[in-house]
């Protein structure tokens, strides 16, 4: 394992296998959390807590509990006991230290819970990465890059539906239309980071 081969998982990760452009992962506050910066950015922040530190609870669940038990077939009631413990302990945080934030994510901070991105990249670090060499810092890794492509899909639909609020969009294209074509347009893009063409 060396620093090239971590870039590269965080690089795949952020911009080339996009959890909500590449994959179609998290959807559901990637449309319903986008309409101002300022609550994405918020969105992006608590899930790049909650995937980075659940990839590690994760990892350590699956070696040091699951396979000695051999009960590995337990992985994702396990992995979604350990995703709704740290979205209780940001919605906590959150509620006391940034309550207008807590209002802004409203639903969707407890619907990190089941945010299937962040159960993904958990799944994915199982699939591809657990039992090789290093694999916890890859997991780490992957996390993190994968939080950070979550959040920078959601900066980039709130910047743009920001901008759409002041456009002359025909009235049946307005709000979740509208956020959808954009939504396909900037997947299109995203998939020429993998070396697709169309």
């Amino acid at each position: 394992m060396n620093l090239f081969e971590l870039f590269s998982i965080f690089i795949g990760v952020a911009l080339v296998n996009n959890f909500i452009f590449c994959q179609f992962l998290g959807l559901c506050p990637y449309i319903g959390v986008t309409e101002r910066t300022s609550s994405a950015m918020g969105m992006g922040m608590a899930v790049i807590f909650v995937m980075t530190l659940s990839s590690i609870i994760t990892w350590a669940i699956y070696e040091w509990v699951l396979v000695p038990y051999g009960i590995t077939y337990l992985y994702i009631i396990a992995f979604i006991l350990v995703i709704a413990a740290f979205v209780q302990l940001v919605e906590m945080f959150l509620q006391k230290s940034v309550p207008a934030l807590y209002r802004a994510l409203g639903i969707y901070l407890p619907l990190i819970t089941t945010n299937c991105a962040v159960l993904g990249v958990a799944t994915l670090n199982k699939q591809q990465l657990f039992g090789t060499p290093g694999s916890l810092i890859k997991c780490i890794v992957q996390g993190f890059g994968g939080g950070i492509g979550f959040t920078l899909a959601m900066l980039i639909m709130a910047g743009i539906r920001e901008r759409l609020d002041f456009a002359e969009v025909p009235q049946s294209l307005r709000g979740i239309p509208i956020a959808l074509i954009t939504a396909g347009l900037t997947a299109i893009g995203f998939l020429g980071f993998a070396g697709l063409s169309f």
